[in-house]
């Protein structure tokens, strides 16, 4: 299996990000998934087989969810994609969808203390300016969610920011606004993914403005953009065994890099192993296997 780190189609090439590449249908944008993995917001090599289709069909499942809360999907069926879209390399790993002027903060939910929240929480007590309870331990359970805002940088490292920045940008409605509808899917899913045996840690969700309205844009609850642990391994006090990109960081955490380009290259045993994590969450949480993808 080799894995797709871009592609070259017949439109134009509006930005190739992290793992997306994006296209420009006039009054619409043609997504695709690629098998690009990246960490400490740089771009690793190689990629990881099938895990754009992966990724694509697991946020589809989530958008499907909430047919209440208005996502940016116009089609998922290759077959109607436009002409000069329709190959068999973007089966299962593009959508078509609506341009929205995208919100420059990722909105970020945690319901257990990991990652660079935990990493705040050492050496303040607080994440985002909100306070924690003294004493919690990694992985540890929050006593509610919590939202986190970050600024999305195209290069560098994002940076958590407090709630007031986003009120100072974007207006006092519209960032509670966000913080609220966040904070709502983030448990509504995180208590679906319980019950199939699975503990969502955190995640991050984007959003745009359309007409004046919130859309729910990117992706959706998958293994790039939310740690998830499997519930029967769970325990506090160290970094949780994880069905996500946590096993790519911990792997560079040990190989010594100093988190600047480049990157060390992913050994094989990495990215057989990060397949397969990302294979078992999805099938764990859709409760079937995704399509387009060799077993």
């Amino acid at each position: 299996m080799k894995p797709l780190s871009s592609t070259a189609l017949a439109f134009p090439l509006l930005r190739r990000g992290k793992v997306r590449d994006v296209y420009d249908l006039g009054d619409r944008l043609l997504l695709v998934a690629t098998d690009r993995v990246s960490a400490f917001d740089v771009v690793l090599s190689p990629g990881i087989p099938d895990k754009g289709r992966i990724l694509n069909q697991l946020s589809n499942f989530w958008f499907a969810q909430f047919p209440a809360i208005e996502n940016h999907l116009v089609e998922t069926d290759v077959s109607r994609f436009p002409d000069g879209a329709r190959g068999a390399e973007l089966a299962g790993r593009a959508v078509v969808a609506r341009k929205c002027d995208v919100i420059p903060f990722e909105c970020v939910a945690r319901g257990y203390l990991a990652g660079s929240g935990f990493k705040d929480y050492r050496r303040t007590g607080e994440i985002c300016g909100i306070a924690l309870p003294p004493g919690l331990a990694e992985a540890a359970r929050l006593p509610e969610p919590i939202f986190t805002p970050a600024t999305k940088a195209d290069t560098g490292h994002d940076e958590n920011v407090p709630l007031s920045r986003l009120e100072d940008a974007l207006g006092a409605e519209r960032a509670r606004e966000l913080r609220d509808i966040t904070l709502s899917i983030y448990r509504d899913v995180a208590r679906r993914c319980e019950e199939k045996g699975i503990l969502l840690a955190d995640s991050k969700i984007e959003f745009g403005v359309r007409d004046g309205r919130l859309v729910w844009i990117d992706e959706a609850f998958t293994p790039d953009s939310s740690r998830f642990w499997p519930a029967a391994s769970y325990r506090p006090g160290g970094s949780p065994p994880s069905l996500d990109k946590q096993f790519i960081r911990d792997w560079l955490e040990r190989s010594g890099w100093d988190k600047t380009p480049p990157a060390p290259k992913l050994p094989d045993d990495v990215v057989r192993g990060t397949r397969e994590r990302y294979l078992e969450a999805f099938r764990k949480i859709t409760g079937r296997e995704p399509e387009h993808v060799t077993a």
